[in-house]
């Protein structure tokens, strides 16, 4: 494999405030997607690192057992959560060129997702500030004896597992919250994409974070991430991926009955009636599907299609998405780069094959474009003649493939939504809004868009039901899983309790 001029800068893990060589001494190559070619490399820890990282976010909770970072006030931590939004958006085009060198993501996508992870910060920021007044919550009582309040306090040490079609916004989704809410941390991006997580350590060592309070391992799964998963010291785990690997989490976190949050697949359904605007819905389909090369949990792939409208609109989505310009993420205007490596390209080719040999048509793409003949690159795929039992249907491919069904009616279209054992989103387009508005109630997701899909906000929940997971991240639901409540109750009489009596020798 070809080695391109390094452009990835050089670091170590990082712990307890600075740079540490992994014990064991390895090392991961960084592949760029679009070129196939080694432009770096990141650490590879093991349970060695785990163990020490584990073990200086231990130390920065309990340290003094004053005003350190868990018992400082919200205002104080805040103070760091900015700072690191402001190097952010000073670092913005060098960490945008970075992730979709890694990640193969369009620059304009990274640059965007650079402004969220900026604002991300600073929403946290924001309610670690709010929450120095709500942390404790008067409760009434029956009995005017007793004063009782609720305390929100920060779970402790938490680890944070991440995956790689969103490197550094999906580690500030855990990590700004965490931080905020007066927990230290131990984060474990996805081994295929840790660049710009290390450049997160970069920029906490910059702004001077206390040591300890958050520590960054990259390597790999069975190697870093089981063990920290698994560790005794750790107590919470939140963690974004696969379905699978989730069920792998929930088995190692269950040997210290540790809590989880879970943000895992999806085969998410968008349903497009008869009413719409043809072309607007069209544009909606396609980014519902091939927005970051459509590798994306929350990816409307099924489109679920009026009959009525169904050849107009196939008609019009294939040439829309002909126009979609597939190359180097570098290259001005591109809107769809390769998927994130070799793998994963293989397992996309793979369920396209198999979905042509049970019976479904190709009507667009399904094949590297002709004018790359380098890079992980599949052209976006719309496939047709799909049957509900095909895999193509039923299973997450995590790359650029929609699958195409019709329905007649709003009862048929609503069942085919829910024929899923996900349920992270879904979409429904319609100029009708009491329609809009019965369909938000009948799909069973965690987030329904209407009349759009994948817009985000750091603002509002995100996070699904059934196999997708459980447990919300952003909004102020995110800030509520890395804190736990306890009950504080007070006697407040001056006579004895009574109730077993004075003994008669006192």
């Amino acid at each position: 494999m070809a080695m391109e001029v390094a452009v990835v800068p050089r670091r170590e893990l990082f712990i307890d405030g600075e740079w540490k060589e992994p014990v064991r001494g390895r090392r991961i190559p960084v592949i760029n997607p679009a070129t196939e070619s080694v432009i770096g490399d990141v650490p590879a820890g093991t349970e060695d690192d785990v163990e020490l990282a584990v073990s200086a976010a231990r130390r920065a909770f309990s340290r003094n057992r004053g005003k350190d970072w868990p018992r400082a006030s919200g205002n104080y931590r805040a103070q760091f959560l900015r700072r690191i939004a402001a190097k952010i958006i000073e670092k913005k085009d060098e960490l945008a060129k970075l992730e979709a060198m890694d990640c193969g993501k369009p620059l304009d996508e990274a640059a965007w997702d650079m402004d969220d992870v900026a604002a991300c910060f600073e929403y946290y920021a924001d309610l670690g500030e709010a929450l120095d007044g709500k942390r404790k919550v008067p409760i009434s009582l029956p009995l005017e004896t007793f004063k009782c309040h609720a305390r929100k306090e920060p779970m402790g040490v938490v680890g944070l597992i991440t995956p790689w079609n969103y490197p550094l916004l999906m580690a500030t989704w855990k990590v700004a919250p965490a931080l905020a809410a007066g927990c230290t941390a131990v984060l474990k991006p996805s081994e295929l994409a840790s660049v710009t997580c290390l450049e997160l350590a970069e920029i906490c060592k910059e702004v001077g974070l206390p040591a300890g309070v958050l520590n960054i391992v990259t390597g790999l799964g069975p190697e870093a991430g089981a063990p920290l998963v698994s560790h005794p010291q750790i107590d919470k785990v939140a963690f974004t991926g696969s379905t699978e690997t989730g069920r792998q989490v929930m088995g190692y976190a269950s040997q210290t009955i540790k809590p989880v949050s879970l943000e895992l697949g999806g085969k998410s359904p968008i349903i497009v009636f008869e009413d719409v605007d043809i072309e607007k819905a069209v544009e909606w389909a396609l980014f519902g599907c091939f927005w970051t090369n459509g590798q994306i949990c929350s990816a409307t792939s099924r489109l679920l299609l009026h009959e009525s409208i169904a050849d107009d609109f196939l008609d019009k989505m294939v040439s829309w998405a002909a126009n979609i310009k597939v190359s180097d993420p570098l290259e001005e205007g591109c809107r769809l780069g390769p998927v994130v490596s070799v793998g994963q390209y293989e397992k996309i080719k793979k369920f396209i094959l198999t979905a042509k040999n049970e019976g479904a048509s190709v009507i667009y793409g399904g094949v590297r474009p002709q004018h790359l003949d380098k890079g992980y690159f599949i052209l976006p795929t719309i496939l047709t003649n799909v049957e509900t039992s095909m895999q193509i249907w039923r299973e997450e491919v995590f790359g650029p493939v929609l699958c195409v069904k019709t329905f007649k009616t709003e009862e048929e279209a609503i069942d085919l939504a829910n024929d899923t054992r996900f349920g992270l989103a879904g979409a429904v387009l319609s100029n009708d809004p009491e329609r809009c508005n019965r369909l938000t109630e009948e799909i069973n997701a965690g987030i329904i868009w209407v009349n759009c899909s994948q817009p985000c906000f750091c603002q509002a929940p995100w996070g699904g039901n059934k196999r997708s997971g459980f447990g919300r991240e952003l909004g102020e639901w995110g800030l509520d899983n890395y804190l736990s409540v306890k009950q504080v109750t007070e006697y407040t009489s001056s006579d004895p309790w009574g109730w077993y009596g004075r003994p008669s020798k006192l």
